[in-house]
């Protein structure tokens, strides 16, 4: 009865995580491909949209801890909301400086939230499709150091911050359709 219990809870958790990588694959894109027209200045608009990524990581944690309450701890989750508030706050302050600060800062999140992305798909293995989340957290943990050296270029842009997002959003859509084969398990 336990292993038919446990079954099912995995199997509910990868159905709910499939659907959010799905959702946090079609973001990502749609993102990348608005704010790569907005790359070299900062405009209201770029400054509105560099807030709503990490918000929009804040609510994908939410939904994310809620499916997986009941096959991990969600510490490391809150942690990550907490992380991605922080940033969307710093973004939007940087973003009144410039270019620069903005890097710094979207380089510092990328970092953590790398990290926490890392340490939370490593356990989750079994499950299925978790590579694709544990290398997209590693490139994103060293992204992040890119993105902080890159602010101290003589013209930075945000070019790279941006095309971040494409590679995150593709691993996401990895990991969902690998995730498949869980969710379908009865």
């Amino acid at each position: 009865m336990t292993s038919i219990a446990a079954t099912s809870t995995t199997t509910d958790t990868a159905s709910a995580l499939r659907r959010l990588y799905f959702v946090r694959f079609a973001f990502a894109i749609v993102w990348a491909l608005v704010m790569f027209t907005m790359t070299k200045e900062i405009s209201p608009v770029a400054a509105v949209l560099l807030v709503v990524y990490p918000l929009f990581d804040v609510g994908a944690a939410v939904v994310d801890a809620n499916a997986s309450r009941e096959t991990r701890s969600p510490i490391l989750l809150y942690i990550n909301m907490a992380v991605s508030l922080i940033a969307a706050i710093g973004v939007g302050i940087a973003a009144t400086s410039g270019i620069p600060a903005v890097l710094r800062v979207w380089g510092a999140w990328a970092i953590v939230s790398g990290l926490v992305q890392l340490i939370v798909a490593v356990p989750r293995r079994k499950m299925g499709g978790q590579w694709a989340m544990i290398l997209s957290g590693g490139i994103s943990v060293l992204a992040g150091g890119s993105f902080v050296a890159s602010a101290g270029a003589d013209a930075p842009t945000l070019a790279s911050a941006v095309g971040y997002a494409i590679p995150g959003g593709i691993f996401f859509l990895i990991s969902a359709l690998r995730l498949d084969r869980t969710a379908k398990k009865a």
